[in-house]
């Protein structure tokens, strides 16, 4: 189960580091619309990812950004930032 939670995070921080560094790239190429179109496809991957983690796993971040069904799970470890 560890090896498919590392797995996943590190799935999640891949995707994470293409949307940041194509937003960057947007922020000086506005009208590059490939870049915007490959944006978009990974926010889409990201959030996926993250619902998929978060029903398995529990949450990723706190303060409304993700909803807790069973039990307050904010504060089952390891802690999504523990490496693997």
């Amino acid at each position: 189960m560890m090896d498919l939670r590392c797995k996943m995070l590190d799935d999640i921080r891949a995707i994470e580091f293409m949307a940041v560094e194509l937003n960057l790239f947007l922020d000086i190429n506005p009208h590059d619309h490939r870049a915007l179109n490959e944006y978009n496809d990974y926010t889409r991957q990201l959030h996926e990812l993250k619902y998929q983690f978060e029903q398995q796993f529990g949450p990723l971040t706190n303060f409304g950004y993700s909803y807790s069904l069973h039990h307050w799970r904010w504060i089952d470890r390891p802690w999504p930032w523990e490496s693997c």
